[in-house]
């Protein structure tokens, strides 16, 4: 993340996304799949490192093998097997979802994974309840916990969508986005952007 000043004077928080150069690997029609999408591919990846089903695949497609697939529905453009996307399909002042796999974080209580209030009371001699998550149920009926009741747990990584953050600037030449806000996941994770 970085921050840029707008216009008016005003520090706006940023982060800095490499979108692009994608490549066209595969156009998948309802005929052929059954269905209408068009498969992205980002990031370069060495020969030695990919299998040859794969490098049959990027063969076709006439391109090197990339780290990255994503098959995306709904594409507003007419595209070809092997064209190049570049950050020239966005523009300044536009808004866009950008969608990634959060930061884990492990095995977490209930305070920090679902939010509950932590210490109560602090009387009637309460000893070590402090971040404890309270009742679970009824006993005797239903004798059970009930699904969903928010528990203790694994934390993050976890496919997450951010909506509306708005484009603050478009760098062509280095291929650089830079939106409003912040983003799902660590520094040098993949993520899919949608206007």
């Amino acid at each position: 993340m970085t921050s840029v000043f707008s216009a008016d004077g005003k520090n706006i928080p940023c982060t800095v996304i490499e979108a692009g150069p994608c490549v066209v690997t595969q156009i998948k029609t309802k005929e052929v799949d059954g269905y209408e999408a068009v498969q992205l591919a980002f990031d370069d990846k060495k020969e030695k490192n990919t299998t040859k089903p794969m490098l049959g695949h990027f063969k076709k497609a006439g391109v090197s093998p990339k780290a990255k697939l994503v098959e995306l529905r709904d594409f507003e453009q007419d595209l070809k097997l092997g064209d190049v996307l570049t950050v020239d399909l966005f523009e300044e002042n536009i808004f866009v979802d950008v969608t990634g796999i959060s930061k884990g974080k492990g095995f977490q209580g209930v305070v920090k994974r679902h939010g509950f209030g932590g210490v109560g009371d602090q009387t009637h001699g309460q000893h070590n309840r402090l971040r404890a998550p309270g009742s679970l149920g009824g006993s005797s009926f239903p004798s059970r916990v009930f699904k969903g009741m928010r528990m203790a747990g694994r934390t993050g990584g976890k496919r997450v969508k951010i909506e509306n953050l708005r484009v603050v600037k478009v760098i062509p030449e280095n291929n650089l986005l830079m939106v409003k806000g912040s983003v799902p996941g660590p520094k040098g994770s993949y993520l899919i952007i949608e206007k």
